[in-house]
């Protein structure tokens, strides 16, 4: 049985980058849609349409920057869930809007409706860096990944909402973030309460259906590179690579995201 995947990767406004490789996260995404003959997708630049697209879609992935679902959008993800749906979120899926701070030139994220249907609101991340990420079994979408592994990414600092099962986490004590670098935030809500975990990835149930995020995916290219500088760890430099694809050359990232897939079309052969 053939089964239909809708894709949304696209930053904000409309037809930027954000900050990503768009190009590069939708190819590798459509890449391994197509390993599976009996599957279909489309493909979208936002959440616009949303209900023509997720009408008799079984699977929707998102890798974004900047686009969100509005009030209209949001209420019909939310039946699809109920009905049955699979929705998996990729890295600034879990962001979205930021306010202006008045008196300074940073932002803030704006919490809204749709990041307690994902499970998560991210607040910021330090320059990109290298950490290892720890896996927790006992879940399909963790099938194959090694105990833990090390990657170059950016590491959101993520407040989870909701009850969820996590499937990565890291050990970060605090945001090593310099002073005006990044978003703004008043409590560290993505610290766990051993004061040096963070969750990274995740799943729930919705309804009949469920819900899954991974925060990695950092990428990008010579024309959408906006890092000011990366950690030490990336270069001693503190020089931001031209092109970076980060967790994306790892096997434990492919292997996720493969996972992600059949977990999305669980009737795929």
């Amino acid at each position: 049985m053939t089964q239909r995947t809708h894709l949304i990767t696209g930053g904000f406004p409309a037809g930027s980058h954000a900050g990503h490789d768009m190009d590069y996260a939708r190819l590798r995404l459509l890449g391994l849609l197509a390993e599976h003959e009996d599957a279909t997708t489309t493909v979208a630049n936002d959440f616009g349409d949303l209900a023509k697209w997720l009408d008799g879609a079984d699977f929707l992935m998102t890798y974004v920057a900047g686009p969100v679902p509005n009030a209209e959008q949001h209420e019909t993800l939310r039946h699809w869930l109920e009905a049955g749906g699979r929705w998996f979120g990729l890295h600034g899926t879990s962001g979205g809007r930021a306010a202006r701070i008045e008196g300074t030139r940073q932002r803030r994220m704006v919490k809204e409706a749709h990041h307690e249907t994902l499970g998560s609101f991210f607040l910021n991340h330090p320059p990109v860096r290298r950490f290892r990420v720890a896996v927790h079994g006992g879940h399909p979408l963790t099938s194959g990944l090694p105990a833990s592994f090390e990657t170059v990414d950016e590491l959101y600092l993520i407040e989870p909402i909701g009850e969820s099962q996590v499937l990565l986490t890291t050990e970060l004590p605090e945001d090593p973030s310099p002073e005006g670098f990044g978003f703004q935030y008043d409590t560290d809500t993505s610290l766990q309460p051993d004061g040096k975990t963070r969750v990274l990835g995740y799943v729930k149930e919705f309804g009949a259906g469920g819900v899954a995020y991974v925060a990695l995916g950092h990428c990008h290219s010579p024309q959408s590179n906006v890092q000011p500088f990366v950690d030490e760890s990336v270069a001693k430099d503190g020089a931001t690579p031209r092109t970076l694809r980060g967790s994306w050359e790892t096997d434990a990232f492919q292997t996720l995201l493969r996972n992600a897939i059949t977990w999305g079309m669980p009737g795929l052969t």
